[in-house]
């Protein structure tokens, strides 16, 4: 059985969702404003999230920690829909991007949290890419997802998404316009949003002034680099030392030798 996380500092002014007894027990205080858009990644003590073309990098730098997956569950009972990037569908096969998946569980608790919150049984996935490189055979995409892309991704789809999918197109250059995408989101009601990467949809988002909240729990391992490119949290953009993302941290919990973070982010 999980322990309970131990808080060592939560701010007074954040929301509360009336949260099942077992998911207030092991976390305690949890909720959002909507709209808004939060982020979740695992880093190692020096700043690695990625390795490489090793798959399942979160999997591996956190070393499926419990309560690491407890919070990645319980952060996607409370979404609306998870935004992924194409990168990080191929760099996790087989994943589903659903509270179960990650802490089956608690999956009963996850599903009544979202009852009560007037969500659908399972968050909807959202993928972005412009290019349309996709790994079509891939069991989230068979399951269903809303596919962003642009007219020339569109074009590179074709008809090979399943009928459970759908595809959302925006407009016609190589990149997306992110503002838009998550504009159009909320038009389809989904205003609690959580974005699990990769680090150049963080990179986006914190261009374009779009991220809110940052979730990172940070976990007891040195990953070291040195062959292929391991990334940190947010990469594409370089915003020190002309500018930096500044951010306010509104709690912080301990569980173990790991730490789990919440920050938000200065506008």
């Amino acid at each position: 059985m999980l322990a309970p996380f131990e808080v060592l500092f939560e701010a007074d002014t954040l929301p509360d969702y009336a949260l099942p007894a077992d998911l207030k027990h092991l976390y305690g205080r949890l909720g959002f404003p909507a709209p808004v858009v939060y982020s979740n990644f695992v880093s190692s003590l020096d700043g690695v999230v990625t390795l490489g073309s090793k798959p399942s990098a979160g999997s591996v730098i956190s070393g499926k920690y419990a309560a690491d997956r407890f919070l990645m569950g319980l952060l996607r009972a409370c979404a609306d829909a998870v935004v992924i990037g194409a990168g990080t569908l191929r760099a996790t096969p087989g994943h589903l991007w659903t509270p179960a998946n990650v802490y089956p569980a608690l999956a009963t608790e996850f599903t009544a949290l979202r009852s009560g919150l007037g969500r659908s049984a399972e968050p909807a996935l959202v993928l972005l890419t412009a290019s349309g490189e996709l790994d079509f055979a891939h069991p989230a995409i068979a399951k269903g997802a809303i596919v962003i892309t642009t007219s020339g991704g569109a074009k590179k789809v074709g008809d090979r998404l399943p009928p459970e999918c759908e595809l959302v197109v925006m407009g016609k250059g190589e990149s997306l316009d992110l503002g838009k995408a998550i504009g159009e989101l909320g038009k389809r009601g989904l205003q609690v949003l959580l974005c699990e990467g990769g680090p150049h949809v963080m990179g986006q988002l914190l261009e374009d002034g779009l991220l809110d909240e940052a979730f990172l729990t940070v976990s007891p391992v040195v990953a070291g680099r040195g062959g292929e490119p391991r990334l940190g949290m947010v990469e594409g953009i370089e915003l020190l030392p002309a500018h930096g993302a500044w951010s306010k941290l509104l709690s912080a919990r301990r569980h173990g030798d790991y730490l789990f973070l919440r920050y938000g982010l200065t506008k």
